[in-house]
């Protein structure tokens, strides 16, 4: 289940990600015609008009380098606009902030990130007054409950962050759909190669560039996809007027080098990944494995629908104490324990230790488990991965 379904007219996904932004003569090529857009630092561009009028007038306004990143993505997720932020979390506050006003209504499935959690229930609830209304998105019938003529927007994670539950997003969609509001969707974990959310209903889709898309733990940034044309106007405002939230040209060259790579190593990460939650799911230390992957995970169904491939992150609950836990981690060597994901390396996460302000406690999103151990799938060897496991399992 390597191959994508998403396809543009002319070519396929892999041929996209590797010449997405430079199929055609565009004027960041300039006079060299660069096979690589060259990474464009000045902040501002001499001013010209009638035939000598500029594209570009003002970094934070518009970049070569940053268009470049953001037609490339556009085209990724197969959608008409793209814009490239600061963050992951810059992206998602910046669509939240910008569709929904203050006093307004937002359906959000409880499994999310805890950063957006924060931004909903400590933004957008606390300091503007927005009706937020959590519910379990595994079930589009809950969605369909909390949504009225008042909401503004349906927001979900699939897979989620880091409970790995899926909802259906044509489900969902037409439940938008049906009340003429916009659907978005958190994608990070599937990146645009084994999910296409546009495809299947979704309005917007948002991305932290800093995980797959990237791929190399060396830049931090953030992506959201449309072909809204009403939302694109106001969420392209808030990226360059309202919030500033732009991406620096640098690091829109670092993730646009990371995209033309994305296809060899989400296939590989998938494939570790599998490796690593076959393993999991036979030890006795481990108590449930949560990779859609496997026939096990309840929504494995779902997956093999509505993505082509299953992605590199899993999560597992460890069967035994908090003590062991940490001493299971301090034995992994291959493994390094650390936030974030989606790079080469192998990371590993235990949030009731690492981060245990950050993780939801359950009154109104989904409670992870004190003993739930979240992976990112690298590109290591999977035999040298297993065998960390083994070794340093108690």
């Amino acid at each position: 289940m390597t191959q994508h379904n998403n396809q543009s007219i002319e070519n396929r996904f892999a041929t996209i990600a590797v010449g997405a932004a430079e199929s055609e003569k565009r004027p960041h090529r300039g006079d060299t015609n660069d096979v690589v857009p060259p990474i464009n630092l000045s902040t501002t561009f001499e001013w010209g008009s009638g035939d000598n009028a500029n594209e570009h007038d003002y970094s934070r306004e518009s970049n070569p380098t940053r268009a470049a990143l953001e037609e490339q993505l556009a085209r990724l997720e197969g959608g008409e606009h793209a814009l490239a932020f600061a963050s992951g979390m810059a992206a998602t506050s910046t669509t939240i902030l910008s569709l929904v006003p203050p006093g307004g209504h937002l359906v959000s499935s409880d499994s999310i990130y805890s950063g957006t959690e924060k931004l909903l229930t400590e933004l957008a609830a606390g300091h503007l007054n927005v009706d937020v209304d959590f519910v379990d998105a595994r079930d589009p019938e809950n969605v369909a409950a909390a949504v009225d003529s008042e909401t503004d927007l349906i927001w979900a994670e699939t897979p989620t962050n880091p409970l790995i539950r899926l909802c259906d997003i044509q489900a969902i969609a037409d439940i938008a759909d049906d009340h003429g509001i916009p659907f978005g969707v958190d994608s990070t974990f599937a990146s645009p190669y084994f999910q296409a959310p546009l495809e299947l209903g979704a309005d917007i889709v948002v991305h932290s560039t800093t995980k797959y898309l990237n791929g190399h733990s060396d830049s931090i940034g953030g992506a959201i996809i449309t072909n809204d044309e009403v939302a694109f106007e106001q969420l392209a405002f808030a990226q360059r007027v309202g919030l500033g939230n732009m991406l620096s040209p640098f690091d829109c060259y670092l993730v646009a080098r990371g995209v033309k790579t994305l296809p060899a190593r989400m296939d590989h990460h998938e494939a570790n990944a599998m490796a690593v939650a076959q393993f999991l799911e036979s030890h006795d230390r481990v108590a449930r494995v949560y990779y859609p992957g496997l026939e096990s995970h309840p929504q494995h169904n779902l997956a093999s629908e509505q993505m082509s491939g299953y992605s590199g992150m899993l999560s597992f609950e460890f069967d035994g104490t908090l003590v062991e836990l940490e001493a299971f981690i301090e034995g992994l060597e291959v493994f390094t324990p650390g936030a974030s994901l989606g790079g080469t390396e192998s990371l590993i996460e235990v949030p009731s230790l690492m981060i245990p302000d950050e993780i939801g406690h359950g009154e109104a999103t989904a409670e992870i488990p004190e003993t739930l151990v979240r992976v990112s799938v690298g590109l290591e060897d999977a035999d040298d991965l297993c065998e960390d496991l083994r070794t340093a399992l108690p």
